[in-house]
């Protein structure tokens, strides 16, 4: 009998006992399985940084697991370790952290735990610029496709994918659970982007080199990767975390294109945006604050998503209430509004000791006023008429302040991978450059924008980025609604439907980056399969309307065919016909870096590709050039001076975007001086 109860004590509370319990309060912040899965990637983190400084390649990967499986133990220790590590973050520590699941033995323990999901491996490609790009470098690129490659031909979708990594590290290689489950589920091809990251490439390399390869996916008509290119490939984005980022501002780039390009030369055709986006715990805006606007709040308070929204909005509300316990409060489901008359009286009664009423306070007349100095008139009467305010505070607070003890992702990762991207000789203009904080993005633009679905844990420090851009991109949609149907364009009785344009999935008690541990975290894989629905599912209903006759992407007219020969677009006329444009014209307004470079002698190169791993028999296609996967891109790509590109003439230079030189300027100096740290040498 002892021994029994001593074998249920002990079975009940071995968490207890060896000291693997959670603490408290991130127990109750998370799921049982999601903090179980950041306890597994914290004894990770620290256990890799713990070895980071051995120079021994094979004995640096050994002392990580053996340092990992003490930390596993040891959690307390390695809450300490990386809590400090985190204080004085370099971009070593951040690449050492997010690049240890292609380490040998984590990879092998990955692909060991990971389903077979295709018979092909992932290939290595590079993919050449357009001839009006200021770059002339490759980009590079993985294809995943479960099949050979002569059967990209017979495709003419594809989902194109811009990973995450905080702008500084990780390449596709790190995301494979997600994009091996979708080239899978959806059997089409995925085409990943290993852009340049930061900080040896800052802004806005990495966002010229994404719209450069949408902009020659459209041109070649799909040529570059492999496919037959008899249509325009259609085109569903992703992007998660950073790459969220930078895939919503590629949209925006290329519906800026279309508006500006199109309208100075006539002849020019606009660059089709995608037909649709998903963004996947996106970071938005670059602006860290603590407090949010009045606007920012209206958007989540909005009637319409306050059911989706109400974890939201009661997880800011006990953000207050925790620290005030004893305070009386109004529910989670009070409005902001004035007290009611019950509550709060018209007028003002002042009750002495002896419980006898005086008349109520009011308002000074014009006659007192001018008998007392202007600033205690103006405070009496904003205090004679004042009434009491239900409290906003609590609905204020941003969710990087509400999460900031967050175990995935800290205020300090935030402002370290911010200061790496903008690099120390760029001042961006935090509060205006979309391109950089596509929250901040003008509502002419997001109305124009393609079908946008979202999926972020609702304990994520960038969930009001989620809830605040959709509820931007509804009200767009919703305003354009209505000005067509007031103008008549519409059917009068046509009612809005916002998830024709909007769809937001917030995950309870998740928080950062789930779908990069589904190894540890396997509910991660019920949501990468849920974003291969949607996508599947966003095919079909625009192909449903292409075959009813209405198009799936306003503003596209005609087909799109490329000129190999005079480097230009022509668009197919109804008569069949070709109208020429003209040459050297471009698509888009040139983001201009501290480079510079020529361009491509041609638009259009043969695909250069390899395979990872020896590929099988059936692998019976080739396309263009086979290169070696080791083979770097030839020299480094350098942007034109002042952004010109073609024979188009220049364009002026946005004010945020400039370089300045940073022995000439005190911001740039201190710039200079937080890169350099972070970068791990002196600035």
């Amino acid at each position: 009998m002892v021994i029994t109860l001593l074998w249920l004590y002990i079975s009940r509370n071995f968490a207890k006992i060896v000291g693997l319990e959670s603490p408290e309060p991130l127990a109750n912040l998370y799921t049982r399985s999601y903090f179980r899965a950041t306890w597994v990637t914290t004894a990770l983190d620290a256990g890799f940084w713990t070895a980071m400084k051995i120079r021994t390649k094979w004995l640096r990967d050994l002392a990580s697991i053996v340092f990992t499986l003490y930390y596993l133990i040891a959690a307390e220790q390695a809450d300490e370790k990386v809590r400090k590590v985190r204080g004085l973050l370099t971009v070593d520590h951040l690449r050492v952290s997010w690049h240890k699941s292609t380490t040998p033995y984590l990879s092998f323990l990955t692909k060991t735990l990971r389903p077979k999901l295709t018979r092909y491996p992932p290939r290595a490609i590079r993919i050449h610029r357009p001839s009006s790009s200021s770059y002339s470098e490759p980009v590079s690129a993985w294809l995943y496709f479960d099949g050979p490659l002569s059967a990209l031909k017979n495709h003419t979708k594809v989902v194109l994918d811009i990973p995450g990594g905080g702008f500084v590290a990780m390449n596709p290689r790190h995301h494979e659970d997600k994009l091996l489950g979708w080239a899978a589920r959806l059997e089409l091809p995925v085409l990943s982007l290993d852009y340049k990251k930061a900080p040896e490439n800052p802004y806005p390399y990495a966002l010229n080199e994404c719209y450069d390869v949408y902009h020659i996916l459209i041109a070649s008509r799909g040529r570059c990767i492999g496919m037959s290119g008899a249509t325009v490939p259609r085109i569903i984005m992703t992007g998660d975390s950073a790459g969220g980022n930078i895939a919503t501002g590629t949209i925006l780039m290329i519906l800026q294109s279309a508006s500006n390009d199109a309208q100075r030369y006539a002849d020019q055709d606009p660059l089709p945006p995608p037909e649709g986006l998903m963004l996947i715990y996106p970071g938005l805006d670059m602006n860290i604050g603590n407090w949010m606007s009045d606007e920012q709040m209206a958007l989540i308070q909005d009637r319409r998503t306050r059911k989706r929204n109400r974890n939201i909005l009661r997880r800011k509300s006990e953000d207050y209430y925790k620290l005030t316990p004893d305070t009386p409060h109004p529910s989670d489901d009070e409005e902001d509004k004035t007290l009611s008359p019950a509550i709060a009286p018209r007028d003002t009664t002042i009750v002495t000791a002896n419980d006898k009423s005086l008349p109520a306070l009011k308002p000074p007349t014009d006659a007192e006023l001018d008998l007392i100095s202007p600033s205690v008139a103006t405070h009496s009467t904003s205090f004679a008429s004042s009434k009491p305010q239900v409290l906003k505070t609590r609905l204020a607070m941003s969710s990087m302040i509400s999460y900031f003890n967050d175990r995935i992702l800290t205020p300090e990762m935030m402002r370290a991978m911010i200061i790496l991207y903008v690099g120390p000789h760029t001042r961006p203009d935090f509060s205006t450059d979309y391109l950089l904080s596509p929250l901040l993005a003008p509502e002419t633009l997001l109305a124009k924008f393609p079908k946008t679905c979202f999926l972020t844990g609702e304990r994520d420090p960038l969930v009001d980025d989620t809830v605040i851009f959709a509820g931007r991109l509804r009200q767009a949609k919703h305003n354009l609604f209505v000005q067509r149907k007031e103008l008549g364009l519409l059917n009068p009785k046509e009612t809005f439907d916002e998830r024709e344009h909007v769809e937001v999935t917030l995950i309870p008690g998740i928080s950062h980056g789930f779908l990069q541990f589904v190894s540890v975290f396997p509910e991660g894989w019920d949501h990468i399969y849920r974003v291969a629905g949607w996508i599947d599912e966003l095919f079909a209903v625009n192909e449903s309307r292409a075959n009813e006759g209405t198009s799936a992407r306003e503003g596209v007219v005609g087909d799109y065919h490329f000129n190999h020969n005079h480097h230009h677009h022509r668009r197919n006329a109804t008569s069949g016909g070709e109208r020429p444009g003209k040459q050297g014209r471009r698509h888009h307004r040139r983001l201009p870096t501290t480079e510079t470079s020529s361009a491509d002698d041609d638009d259009y190169q043969p695909l250069e590709m390899s395979a990872v791993n020896p590929p099988p028999a059936r692998l019976d296609g080739k396309v263009g050039d086979v290169a070696a996967a080791t083979d770097g891109a030839a020299g480094k790509g350098k942007g034109r001076k002042g952004g010109e590109g073609g024979s188009g003439g220049g364009y002026r230079r946005d004010k945020s975007m400039v370089s300045l030189a940073s022995e000439e300027d005190l911001l740039g100096r201190r710039m200079k001086g937080l890169a350099g740290g972070l970068m791990g040498h002196e600035g």
